[in-house]
C-alpha cells in the first residue's frame, strides 16, 4: 500500500503529551536538530518539559483535538508527535493532523481504524495467516445473546477499543458475565468513548510477548526483535525486560514474522508493536492487538538492540519515517546484544490495595549513571490524580539477563522518592524474587502471587539514628549542657530516646540502637545531603532521611515509611466510628448507590470512586442504616473525606 500523504521536510515538532513522555521527545528532537514545541496545561505550567522544549503553548486540556492542533498551527510546527498515551491512537486526532497540513509522527489515520481496534485488526490478522485467539460471537447489543459453553471458561471479556488495560475482565462462570461485561463497557465506554467487546479464550498460562516494528513510506519493513512483558498486574505492565528469556527460536520466529506481516498487510508507516500472547501450556502464539504508536517499554528495546552495529534511538528513527526518509538498514542489519529489564516507577501504595496516591514530593533521587532513567518527577512537585499514576522508569542493562537484574535491583535501591509513597519497594521485591530471577513468571503472577510488604525494622533503627543525629546537631550547635542529645559534664552522651511507633534508645557513643528487648549495632559510616550510609548488624545499610519536626520520612530499599513522633502537647480527639466510610485515595466519586435512611447489608455497595486509572468500590462496613451521604456522582475528593456512615444494625448510643 502507497503512502497516503505527501511527505515533506519539517524543522519543527510540537510534542503532544507530557512529563517524561514529552521530555524524551525532546531530547530526540534536539539531537537531531529540530525544534521543539511543548504544550502544558495550568497544572503542567512549571514542568520540566515546559521548561526543555524550545517553545511552549497553553492548552485547557491534553485531550481536545482542536486546541492541540491550534497550537500546532499557532507555534508553526511542521509535525505533531504524540508521545504514548493520550491521543496517540485517535484517528480523529489524526484525521484533523492531516486535515491541517501538518505531518503526524506515526500511522495514517485509515491505519490506526484498522489496527486501532482489536476486533478489526483481528480480520486482518487472520486474513495475513497470524494465528489469533479463539473467540467467541458477542452481538452488538446486550449480553444476553453472548452464549458460552461452561466447557469454555474462562474467557477474558475485553474492550474492542483502546488498550493499558481498561475494560478487560477475566469470566469464570456465567454467572458473573452481566455484571463484568456490564463493568467492562462501562470503563471502555469512559476511556475510549466506545463501549464495544470482545470475548475470547483466556490463557491461563500465558506469556505476555510483543515485538516492535519499524516500517517506512517505501514499503520496507523490519522487526526489532521482541520484548517480554509477562510480568503485569491487571494487565498493567510493571516489568518489561528484552529478548524474551524463554521463547524457544521457533515462537520467536513465528512472532516476528508474524509481525511483519501483519504490518505490511495494513501498509503501517513509522514505529509500532505487535502484541501475542504465547500459551505456555501449549507453546502456541497468539495475535493480541496492535499498538499504532510507541510504547512505554520501548526503551529495553533501545537497549539491547544495534542497526549496523550503532545504537538505537526509535524516536530518531519515527523523526526519519515522518520525514519521508527509508529506513536505510534492511533485517540482516537488526542485531541483539546483552539484556535489558525495564521498572514502571508508580504512584501508589503497592502494599496497601495499591491504591493510587498524590501529593507533593519533598525529595526525589533516581540512581546514578550506570542505568538509564526516563523520568520528569523532581523535588518539591505536585503529583495529581489527574493524570497517569506512572513517575519515570528506571532501565538497566547487562551482558546478560542475571547481571541485567542485579543492576536494576542496585539501582532499585538508589530510587528515593519521599513525601509520596510509591511502588519501588514493591519492584524491588519483585526483581529480587526467586521467581522473576528464575523467569518462571506468567502474565497471572501478580494477580496470585503474595508479596509480603518488607520489614520495616531496619528502617526504624536507620530513621532512629538519623532522628537523634539530627537533635544533636539542632541549630547547627556542637554537642554541650543545653542540648538535645543526653550530653553529661565528665562521661559520654547518655542515650537519645526516640518515639518512633516506639521507645528507641540511640546511643552514638556505643553505637547502638536499641527498644528495651532487642539491641542493634550501628555504625555511623556517613550522613550528608539527607543520605545515610550505616552498618547494621554487620550489613551495610544504605538511606534517603527527611527528618522534620512532626514527621521522619524514608526510603530504604525503595520502600518508604513514615513516622509521626508523639507531640505531648496534643489535645487527641476521638477516633473516626467504624461505620465512616472515607475516601481511601483522592479521585472522582463515579457512583452513589444509597441515600440517607436506606438500610444496607454488611458488605453491600454504597459507591464507587476513580483515581489513576483504577476504580475502588466503597462498601458497608456492616449491616445498618445509612445515616450520612457526603459526596455526589462527579464530586472531586481528597484522601480521608467522609463520604458515607452506616450505623449499625441494633446498636446502642454511649450513654
Amino acid at each position: 500500500m502507497s503512502p497516503t500523504m505527501t511527505h515533506a521536510a519539517f524543522t519543527s515538532v510540537l510534542i503532544a503529551n507530557r512529563g517524561e513522555i514529552a521530555l524524551r521527545v525532546i531530547r530526540a528532537c534536539r539531537e537531531t536538530g529540530l525544534r521543539s514545541i511543548a504544550i502544558y496545561t495550568d497544572l503542567d505550567r512549571q514542568a520540566p518539559h515546559v521548561r526543555a522544549a524550545d517553545d511552549a503553548v497553553r492548552v485547557d486540556s491534553y485531550l481536545d483535538i482542536d486546541a492541540v492542533v491550534a497550537a500546532a498551527e499557532a507555534a508553526g510546527a511542521g509535525a505533531i508527535h504524540p508521545g504514548y498515551g493520550f491521543l496517540s491512537e485517535r484517528p480523529a486526532f489524526a484525521r484533523a493532523v492531516e486535515a491541517a497540513g501538518i505531518k503526524l509522527v506515526g500511522p495514517s489515520a485509515d491505519v490506526m481504524d484498522k489496527m486501532g481496534r482489536k476486533d478489526a485488526a483481528r480480520e486482518i490478522a487472520v486474513q495475513a495467516g497470524v494465528p489469533v485467539v479463539p473467540s467467541f460471537h458477542t452481538p452488538v447489543d446486550g449480553i444476553d445473546l453472548i452464549q458460552i459453553e461452561d466447557s469454555d471458561f474462562p474467557v477474558l471479556v475485553k474492550a474492542a477499543a483502546g488498550g493499558g488495560g481498561k475494560g478487560m475482565r477475566i469470566v469464570r462462570s456465567q454467572a458473573e458475565m452481566s455484571e463484568s461485561v456490564m463493568a467492562a463497557r462501562r470503563e471502555a465506554k469512559s476511556a475510549f468513548g466506545d463501549e464495544t467487546i470482545l470475548v475470547e479464550k483466556y490463557v491461563e498460562h500465558g506469556r505476555h510477548i510483543e515485538v516492535q516494528i519499524l516500517a517506512d513510506a517505501h514499503g520496507n519493513v523490519v522487526h526489532l526483535f521482541e520484548r517480554d512483558c509477562s510480568t503485569q498486574r491487571r494487565h498493567q505492565k510493571v516489568l518489561e525486560e528484552a529478548p524474551a528469556p524463554t521463547i524457544s527460536d521457533d515462537v520467536r520466529r513465528v512472532v516476528t514474522e508474524s509481525a511483519v506481516a501483519l504490518a505490511q498487510a495494513v501498509g503501517y508507516e513509522n514505529a509500532g508493536t505487535v502484541e501475542f500472547l504465547l500459551d505456555t501450556d501449549t507453546n502456541e502464539a497468539y495475535f493480541l492487538e496492535m499498538n499504532t504508536r510507541l510504547q512505554v517499554e520501548h526503551p529495553v528495546t533501545e537497549e539491547v538492540v544495534t542497526i549496523n552495529h550503532a545504537r538505537l534511538d526509535l524516536v530518531q528513527r519515527q523523526l526519519a519515517v515522518a520525514q519521508g526518509e527509508p529506513l536505510g538498514f534492511t533485517q540482516d542489519g537488526v542485531a541483539v546484544r546483552g539484556h535489558a529489564i525495564e521498572a514502571r516507577v508508580y504512584a501508589e501504595d503497592s502494599f496497601n490495595g495499591f491504591l493510587p496516591q498524590a501529593g507533593t514530593t519533598s525529595i526525589v533521587r533516581w540512581p546514578d549513571a550506570a542505568v538509564r532513567v526516563d523520568a520528569a518527577l523532581e523535588s518539591n512537585q505536585v503529583v495529581s490524580t489527574s493524570y497517569d499514576p506512572m513517575l519515570g522508569k528506571v532501565i538497566a542493562h547487562g551482558a546478560d539477563r542475571e547481571s541485567a537484574r542485579l543492576a536494576l535491583l542496585k539501582a532499585l535501591d538508589d530510587t528515593a522518592i519521599l513525601g509520596l509513597t510509591t511502588n519501588v519497594g514493591f519492584l524491588r521485591a519483585l526483581v529480587a524474587s526467586d521467581e522473576f530471577r528464575d523467569a518462571t513468571i506468567d502474565t497471572a503472577w501478580l494477580d496470585h502471587a503474595e508479596v509480603p510488604a518488607p520489614s520495616d525494622e531496619v528502617a526504624r533503627v536507620i530513621a532512629g539514628w538519623t532522628t537523634a543525629l539530627v537533635e544533636t546537631a539542632v541549630n547547627g550547635q556542637s554537642s554541650g549542657p543545653f542540648q538535645a542529645d543526653g550530653w553529661r559534664l565528665g562521661a559520654d552522651p547518655a542515650p537519645v530516646y526516640v518515639d518512633l511507633d516506639g521507645p528507641l534508645w540511640v546511643d552514638r557513643a556505643r553505637g547502638t540502637v536499641t527498644d528495651g528487648e532487642r539491641t542493634w549495632v550501628v555504625e555511623e559510616v556517613s550522613a550528608a545531603d539527607h543520605v545515610v550510609v550505616l552498618v547494621v548488624d554487620g550489613r551495610r545499610q544504605r538511606a534517603v532521611v527527611n527528618v522534620q519536626p512532626h514527621l521522619v520520612d524514608i526510603v530504604h530499599e525503595g520502600q518508604r515509611r513514615t513516622w509521626e513522633p508523639p507531640d505531648v502537647f496534643a489535645d487527641h480527639g476521638p477516633a473516626v466510628g467504624d461505620g465512616s466510610v472515607a475516601a481511601p485515595m483522592p479521585g472522582t466519586v463515579l457512583a452513589v448507590n444509597v441515600e440517607v435512611g436506606q438500610a444496607v447489608a454488611e458488605g453491600e455497595v454504597l459507591g464507587t470512586m476513580e483515581a489513576m486509572k483504577m476504580e475502588l468500590a466503597l462498601k458497608a462496613p456492616y449491616a445498618g442504616t445509612v445515616t450520612t451521604v457526603g459526596a455526589k456522582q462527579g464530586d472531586q475528593v481528597p484522601l480521608g473525606a467522609p463520604l458515607f456512615h452506616v450505623e449499625q444494625t441494633g446498636s446502642v448510643d454511649a450513654q
